[in-house]
């Protein structure tokens, strides 16, 4: 499937969440990226950053029909480097010369894949990036979560790594 591709970002890339998108991803046929490898500064009302990694990423992302985020669930929210990723979509809304770029974006489908030591992603979290999801323009395709309370288990996550692999293969690019 060469119509997606994962966006990771875990402070741990052998961790739980790491050890998860890599089973989707092969199961796919897709490439991970891994934010942490990529030079990637904070929002910056000024755009002091705008020869960081991001707009040369954004790029790359956006060649995809359907971006997955993947990203363990720390207090509520997604990881820092998920966060950090997230905010610099700023850039396209701030920016005339990135508008466009931005703009590309819309229609894309977005899923997210996220571990957690709770029996489900919570609610809070997923709500977050669907409604950032929606602000940008693009449709939400579901998620897949992987409960890693007593280390990743990869047997327990079958039937819904499963569902949501077919999710990803039948959604259709709108």
């Amino acid at each position: 499937m060469n119509n997606a591709i994962a966006v990771f970002a875990s402070a741990r890339r052998n961790g739980n969440t790491g050890k998860f998108i890599d089973w989707i991803a092969g199961d796919l046929g897709i490439e991970v990226i891994d934010l942490s490898e990529k030079n990637i500064s904070p929002y910056d009302y000024d755009h002091r950053n705008i020869n960081d990694d991001f707009l040369p990423l954004m790029q790359q992302l956006l060649e995809y029909e359907k971006i997955i985020f993947v990203t363990p669930v720390y207090w509520y929210g997604p990881s820092a480097q998920m966060k950090i990723f997230i905010d610099r979509t700023s850039d396209f809304l701030d920016l005339e010369e990135l508008k466009d770029i931005g703009r590309r974006l819309r229609k894309k489908m977005a899923y997210i894949v996220c571990t957690s030591i709770s029996s489900d992603a919570d609610s809070s979290f997923i709500n977050s990036l669907k409604d950032t999801f929606e602000y940008l323009g693009m449709k939400y395709g579901g998620y897949v979560h992987a409960n890693c309370e007593n280390g990743y288990i990869q047997e327990n996550y079958r039937q819904d790594v499963n569902s949501f692999l077919s999710s990803v293969k039948e959604s259709a690019y709108v």
